[in-house]
């Protein structure tokens, strides 16, 4: 069974999207990028109106992000 968590757009690199858990700052993990288009198709929004956004997803055993949805 995969957890859900709360994470946050922080920016965009190039086509990848900085994500974040949407946590302080001084709680954060180091950013993890995902491609922006796959993530903005999932949720249904433009690529550029990512970043701030707050997301859901889904972890996976290797503690990578997918299922995106808006939170």
């Amino acid at each position: 069974m995969s957890e859900r968590v709360t994470v946050k757009v922080l920016l965009l690199f190039g086509d990848q999207a900085e994500i974040v858990a949407d946590a302080p700052p001084a709680e954060r993990s180091e950013p993890a990028r995902y491609p922006a288009a796959d993530i903005a198709a999932a949720v249904g929004v433009g690529v550029s109106d990512l970043p701030g956004t707050r997301l859901t997803a889904d972890v996976g055993e290797d503690d990578r992000l997918s299922g995106w949805q808006l939170a």
